[in-house]
């Protein structure tokens, strides 16, 4: 079974050598993975939490290339719907580091795509037998030609495919609100103040344009999915530099209003 993952693997260049490489490049792994001593009940595993948790450069480094082909990472998950193959890797790789830096669980519902942005989250069904599980995309690969994703064993394990090894699947990103896509800013450089988020829409839209009416800067509202509630969430920004930021902070409390979280 082929697996392949960014992070502290390898690449296998021959049968039987392996050929250092740098941490910061995609690498593919080798040969000779497997299930778990102890196995698993499909009804034991838990489907992936979607939430939406930012796009940061770790694990999205595009284009990367494996053994001199060029991949690229979409620039959003939404509306992804493909047919293809999927395998699963297990104790080989359990404990080990995925593409975004992330340990690998070989009992949680996790998964490895080359071009899906990393976190992102997909429920694959298996069209041999109907089964479902929704996963959460936190590696690279597979680089294998004829697979389109490369499940956990537990997710391999509720879709029912662990002994046949491969199983045709169908993948469907989730769509959710608010993702943040931090891919292009640099670490520490703060671009946005949240002033709050809101389960009521007014409310936010009311502090919208009392603050729009005071600063320089664009405010706006919108959507994030956080807890299983739909909150709308208020922010300043883009500003050019810290400075600026500074200024809108200090100008907001001097009317009375929160200071705001400094966001990249």
């Amino acid at each position: 079974m082929t697996r392949s993952s960014l992070g502290l693997l390898c690449v296998l260049t021959a049968v039987t050598a392996l050929v250092a490489c740098s941490s910061s490049d995609p690498k593919v792994a080798w040969e000779g993975d497997g299930a778990p001593v102890t196995s698993m009940e499909p009804d034991a595993v838990a489907d992936a939490v979607p939430r939406p948790d930012p796009i940061l450069r770790a694990g999205n480094t595009s284009p990367y290339s494996i053994d001199g082909v060029e991949y690229r990472v979409l620039p959003s998950a939404e509306g992804y719907s493909k047919k293809g193959v999927a395998s699963w890797y297990g104790t080989k790789f359990h404990g080990n580091k995925t593409a975004n830096g992330e340990v690998y669980d070989l009992y949680l519902a996790t998964a490895a795509h080359r071009s899906l942005p990393i976190p992102s989250y997909a429920t694959v069904t298996n069209l041999w037998n109907g089964r479902q599980v929704v996963v959460r995309i936190n590696d690279r690969g597979p680089f294998h030609p004829d697979r389109l994703i490369d499940l956990s064993y537990a997710a391999a394990v509720k879709l029912g495919f662990v002994d046949k090894g491969t199983a045709e699947v169908l993948v469907e990103t989730i769509t959710l609100a608010g993702i943040d896509d931090l891919r292009d800013s640099e670490t520490g450089e703060y671009r946005y103040l949240q002033l709050g988020a809101f389960a009521n829409p007014d409310t936010a839209d009311g502090l919208r344009e009392s603050v729009a009416a005071m600063v320089d800067a664009p405010v706006n509202v919108t959507p994030v999915d956080a807890g299983g509630q739909r909150l709308h969430r208020v922010r300043v920004g883009p500003v050019a530099d810290g400075e600026q930021l500074r200024y809108l902070r200090d100008l907001l409390m001097s009317r009375g209003y929160s200071p705001g979280l400094a966001l990249p």
